[in-house]
């Protein structure tokens, strides 16, 4: 019934200014107004992620976006000069820069956890 619809994903924040500002000048993603809200341009446009403001906003307990990139060191590092705080948990096991060094343990990828002005959970993960 769907299978030729066109989908895509959304999430809410409680400011929209700020997130503008975050998805666009931190990360560097395209984001441009839309009817309902932005709209976050990914995968070379191929990808549009709605996103919305919602007045009683809560943060996503999970990891609600997550970037594959080719060197997250790089990638952490130049976040971090941006202003980028990355989460540290414990069950993580992770270094000073907040990465968990996943491929080494054969437990996964390496990943860094980061949220956005909302409270909204976004990793980095190295591509395999």
């Amino acid at each position: 019934m769907l299978e030729d619809a066109k989908a895509f994903s959304g999430f809410s924040v409680k400011d929209m200014k700020a997130a503008k500002a975050f998805y666009e000048d931190t990360l560097g993603l395209s984001v441009k107004d839309g009817p309902m809200g932005l709209e976050l341009s990914l995968n070379g446009g191929q990808t549009t992620i709605f996103i919305y403001q919602k007045d009683d906003h809560q943060p996503a307990s999970y990891t609600m976006l997550n970037f594959s990139v080719k060197d997250i060191d790089a990638t952490v590092d130049a976040l971090t000069a941006k202003g980028v705080s990355f989460e540290h948990y414990e069950m993580a096991h992770q270094d000073e820069k907040g990465i968990a060094r996943g491929i080494a343990n054969h437990q996964g990828p390496d990943i860094a956890w980061f949220t956005d002005p909302s409270g909204n959970v976004i990793s980095v993960l190295q591509e395999s």
